[in-house]
């Protein structure tokens, strides 16, 4: 299936075609465009196939995508004969992820693509898949490490979030909430997998630069490598791997950051347990370490399912809630009413919580929300999930081809096809969303008589589905309610005009130049 020689002399001719034909393509479509604006069928060149096409629409390939989507179905990538079929039909994910779901695994070459994660559940298949999921099902239903979750959300949003963000308040510049979420995230996400916290969000931060946070860049080079590596060619990134240039020799060195970071909280664990420091009942760790670093399944072959068990852990655990997140603040800004119906459904909880405080318009003390007190909103709940329909996670989502099989649509895939299923379109399909499917609003989620409508996960796919859905996602929610909840209810978010918000090339849908914001500490008489 390879476009290029392993070569290093024919990876360079064949850079050379492409850029001559990308040349050659743009010219064209330029001339086209004016004849027929509408046209975004990608034209498969001799050789290079499709390739041209994406290095002249790599600017804005997820809008690019959306667009093939509804037009293009089985396409030829070069000479090879790469077939890719690119779906966001709701039926077709039913299909894919539920139906007939053995017949679309994430196949060898996914596996490739994540090599830190080899072995671990983001990248098996069959019954390796379903032993896995099994046992990761079991860790995280266990109410202790759940308990552990919730209340160190609840800790850092009162310790360090809500400090840290009244000082940066009282600065009156702007702050990039985007890196402030990801922060107070991987906080939370080390604490829970490790039983430590990185303090990478400290409220005792004010006056000196935040630490730095290489484990978290280093995952989120791979994601955005990891992205690289689904649009290009495998032979042309593995020559580059074997060469150690380029987006590859960045890989690497994020990977060893991710391998010797685990490594080292796995070291410093057996020590303290070496040298009898968790001597008495109960004081063993609840953390989701604690429940692999004596199997004998993980710890074998130098520790390195272990290490990759974990750094999945890791990645998995930070990208919904550090992702959505600053989407959510961003749309909050942008629709002031749905502001004033958060904290319309938050004033009664304050009035029961915080009689005190209420009667004394003066205090300037600010209100943390419990995760059992916001459980309930639902209101709060369509804000999220509204969120999610327009802006999921992981936007994009790759299977393999086991055998011929017919989609719902009439669509034949063949064995050996790619398959991307384009999350994102399917949550702003007009035939499923109506005609205001791009437009932010959560009360599309609300039933008339104020209850939360039930949308499938098949119209649905934030979290996928089927046996693929995420084990975290009733975490996940829990955690988004903690924060935004208190957020919004002691400060104003106000985001800076003139920003052009653009996502990364990465397999999520992160923010590529942050979220700049001013912020202004609501006082009591306005609550």
């Amino acid at each position: 299936m390879a476009l290029f020689s392993s070569s290093p002399e024919l990876l360079v001719l064949s850079i050379l075609v492409v850029v001559v034909l990308g040349g050659l393509y743009i010219i064209k479509c330029r001339s086209s465009s004016q004849n027929n604006p509408s046209s975004s069928v990608p034209r498969n060149w001799p050789v290079v196939g499709i390739l041209p096409s994406l290095v002249l629409n790599l600017h804005r390939l997820r809008d690019y995508v959306l667009e093939i989507s509804s037009t293009v179905h089985t396409l030829k990538v070069g000479i090879a004969t790469i077939r890719i079929f690119i779906t966001s039909h709701p039926e077709n994910l039913q299909h894919i992820f539920t139906t007939n779901q053995a017949n679309y695994p994430k196949g060898e070459e996914f596996a490739e693509i994540f090599d830190v994660a080899r072995g671990t559940l983001f990248t098996v298949d069959g019954e390796l898949f379903r032993r896995s999921r099994a046992n990761h099902q079991g860790v995280l239903s266990n109410p202790l490490l759940v308990g552990l979750m919730i209340k160190s959300c609840r800790d850092k949003v009162e310790e360090d979030l809500l400090p840290l963000m009244a000082h940066l308040a009282t600065t009156r510049a702007p702050v990039d909430m985007s890196d402030l979420m990801v922060r107070l995230v991987f906080d939370l996400n080390v604490m829970s997998v490790f039983g430590m916290d990185p303090a990478r969000l400290s409220s005792q931060n004010h006056d000196r630069m935040p630490p730095p946070m290489g484990v978290a860049n280093a995952m989120d080079t791979v994601m955005e490598v990891g992205f690289l590596r689904h649009i290009v060619p495998p032979s042309c990134w593995k020559a580059m791997r074997r060469l150690n240039i380029g987006q590859e020799r960045r890989l690497s060195a994020a990977q060893a950051v991710l391998r010797n970071f685990a490594a080292d909280m796995i070291a410093e664990r057996r020590r303290i347990k070496k040298k009898g420091l968790l001597i008495q009942v109960g004081q063993e760790p609840v953390d989701v370490m604690s429940s692999y670093i004596d199997d004998p399944s993980y710890i074998s072959n130098d520790d390195n399912l272990l290490q990759a068990t974990l750094i999945t852990y890791m990645i998995a655990g930070r990208d919904t809630v550090s992702t959505t997140l600053p989407w959510i603040f961003y749309n909050l800004s942008k629709h002031p009413h749905v502001v004033s119906a958060i904290r319309d459904e938050l004033a009664p909880i304050v009035s029961r919580k915080a009689p005190s405080a209420a009667a004394a318009p003066t205090t300037t003390t600010m209100l943390l929300f419990e995760a059992e007190e916001v459980k309930p909103l639902v209101y709060l709940q369509a804000v999220l999930l509204e969120t999610l329909r327009l802006y999921p996670p992981i936007p994009m989502v790759r299977k393999s081809v086991a055998a011929e099989d017919v989609m719902p649509t009439g669509d034949k895939v063949c064995a050996g096809d790619i398959v991307l299923v384009s999350l994102q379109s399917t949550g702003r399909m007009e035939a499923v969303w109506g005609p205001d499917s791009q437009e932010y609003r959560p009360e599309r989620w609300l039933l008339k008589d104020g209850r939360l409508r039930h949308v499938p996960s098949h119209k649905f796919p934030a979290f996928v589905m089927g046996p693929r859905l995420c084990l975290g996602k009733d975490i996940a929610m829990a955690l988004l309610k903690i924060i935004v909840a208190s957020v919004v209810w002691n400060f104003d978010v106000d985001v800076l005009d003139g920003q052009v918000i653009r996502t990364k090339l990465s397999c999520l849908l992160q923010m590529k130049d942050g979220l700049k914001v001013m912020l202004n500490k609501r006082e009591r008489s306005s609550m």
